[in-house]
């Protein structure tokens, strides 16, 4: 399942950077697929099978905390042990999204994807 940061968030900014997916942004931040991926054009999500373009910028999924694109994080699956995110938080805010749970080799076939592997 992929990781959510919960409404505790500080912004103290130590999960930013410890993301191998670029999966996490500031908050009122406007993302896209393509940022630090392998990504580029029109690509089909493999959570839904919905086309987007993954260079198109979407609007920020949260305007008050840092927040983690779902379709992005492999829960550092294929990178280390556990979600560095979590592993970093200072006050425990990155916790499991129990509306996107996905199996390891689920994650593994994401990571895969994101870096066209």
């Amino acid at each position: 399942m992929a990781i959510i940061i919960t409404d505790e968030c500080i912004n103290c900014d130590a999960c930013i950077s410890e993301c191998p997916n670029t999966a996490i942004y500031e908050p009122d931040q406007e993302w896209s697929y393509a940022d630090e991926t392998e990504l580029n054009g029109m690509v089909t999500l493999p959570s839904n099978g919905e086309e987007v373009d993954a260079d198109a910028e979407n609007e920020p999924i949260s305007e008050e905390f840092y927040f983690i694109v779902p379709d992005k994080c492999t829960e550092c699956e294929g990178f280390h042990d556990e979600p560095q995110c979590a592993s970093v938080c200072p006050v425990d805010c990155c916790v499991p999204d129990d509306n996107h749970v996905e199996t390891e080799e689920q994650l593994l076939a994401k990571k895969a994807w994101l870096y066209d592997e």
